[in-house]
């Protein structure tokens, strides 16, 4: 944050932030990282203080949608799924989707959410959306447990060599779901509107993604396009790292990942650019 002294008020100090992508905002994450966490634990701690069924609302979801498609996708349209069980290739895919859907709609409302506090306290303004998408981490985890459970009951035993795959497809959909969040959270504090549009946004990303299906179903023609998609890197990687798939293409990994990053970028520039007139409007 660029800190000057107003001319037309003799000491005084206006804090105002730099617009673009400023090198200064990831020193100022770091110097404010206590606060970064303090945000993002609070969000654990209403969450399941809250609710009655606590964290088994993080088992019951995924649960329920892959029973839904394991009978729909898998049973009824036959949707192949590489040699895997389906519920258990469907799981695979949903667990990072659903971190990153979660991520992405907490993200998009945070700033709105926090209004009272934007406009009495100062503080990078970053920390609101990304401490959004940390919060769903905690569910990853408690979902992931019940994939390693169904991993044993379908005897799927995954690929020890390619392990490390899965901390860096996480990491991945970390990263892609602070870009993406960070662009909405800033329109959305302009355009109301982003917010509603949101859940619909959530819905067609999802059957455009590798979710229920696998990526070898589409056209070699049409993997291309499909690649675009930053999401399915994520899913195809993490896909390989557990199961014996084929390994995703490497230009379409790369394509995937250069979106991301596309996104990244883009999403905190906008944000930094933006946030200069969330006390206006928000």
């Amino acid at each position: 944050m660029a800190k000057s002294t107003d001319a037309a008020r003799p000491g005084w100090i206006v804090i105002e932030p730099e617009g673009g992508l400023s090198s200064h905002w990831l020193n100022d994450l770091w110097t404010h990282r206590e606060l970064l966490g303090f945000f993002a634990w609070r969000d654990v701690s209403v969450r399941y203080k809250q609710s009655a069924l606590g964290v088994l609302w993080a088992l019951l979801t995924p649960m329920i949608t892959v029973a839904i498609f394991t009978l729909i996708f898998g049973g009824v349209a036959k949707i192949p799924s590489d040699g895997v069980p389906y519920p258990v290739f469907c799981y695979a895919g949903l667990l990072p989707w659903l971190f990153f859907a979660q991520s992405v709609q907490r993200a998009t409302a945070s700033m709105v959410a926090e209004r009272n506090l934007l406009t009495k306290v100062y503080f990078p303004r970053l920390i609101v959306p990304i401490a959004a998408t940390l919060a769903p981490l905690v569910d990853l985890a408690i979902a992931s447990s019940l994939l390693a459970a169904m991993m044993a009951w379908f005897g799927v035993v995954p690929r020890a060599h390619a392990l490390y795959w899965v901390p860096l497809c996480i990491a991945w959909a970390w990263l892609l779901a602070v870009g993406v969040g960070t662009l909405l959270a800033a329109l959305n504090v302009h355009f109301r509107d982003v917010g509603q549009m949101i859940p619909f946004l959530i819905q067609v990303w999802m059957y455009a993604s590798p979710v229920v299906y696998p990526t070898s179903l589409l056209p070699g023609g049409l993997r291309w396009l499909h690649a675009l998609n930053p999401i399915v890197g994520v899913i195809d990687g993490l896909r390989f790292a557990l199961f014996s798939t084929a390994a995703p293409a490497g230009s379409a990994l790369l394509a995937s990942l250069l979106v991301s990053l596309a996104l990244v970028a883009g999403g905190i520039a906008c944000f930094t650019r933006m946030e200069r007139t969330f006390g206006d409007v928000v």
